[in-house]
This record gives C-alpha cells, sequence and structure tokens, in this order.
C-alpha cells in the first residue's frame, strides 16, 4: 500500500482522533502523548509535507497499521 503525501497538520489530526493530544513543542517538532495502559508518545515534525519514511516511523511510534492510519486520513 502506497502512502499519500501528507502535511504535519494533518497527521496530527488523525492522531487525535484515536486518543493522542499535544503534549509539548520543541522547536519544529511536537509531541503528541496518549496514555493507556501505557504511555505511547510521537513526535511530529511540523512540516508542509512528512517524508514517507518519517511518515510510517510515526504510523508505528502510534501503534497504528498503515490500514487503520490511511481510514483515518479518509475521516
Amino acid at each position: 500500500m502506497k502512502l499519500p503525501v501528507v502535511s504535519a497538520e494533518r497527521v496530527m489530526k488523525c492522531l487525535s482522533f484515536v486518543g493522542f493530544r499535544v503534549s509539548r513543542q520543541a522547536g519544529s517538532h511536537v509531541i503528541m502523548v496518549k496514555e493507556n495502559h501505557s504511555k505511547l508518545t510521537v513526535v511530529v515534525p511540523k512540516h508542509a509535507e512528512l517524508a514517507t519514511g518519517t511518515l510510517l516511523s510515526i504510523i508505528s511510534q502510534s501503534g497504528l497499521t498503515k490500514e487503520e492510519f490511511c481510514a483515518l486520513l479518509r475521516r
């Protein structure tokens, strides 16, 4: 499955749908956390377009699959 080119704002919006919230910002990087049984932390660089490798890393850190993330993009 090929991932689309998306912005950091779009990624943060998708992550907020599954329970992540912005914790803080360090320079151009936004740190989002989700607290359930454990604490998941995702770092999103605030760029207009995220590179494919960066997007894959964010998806992996969030515990989502590529298919689940793409379904969130369609919301």
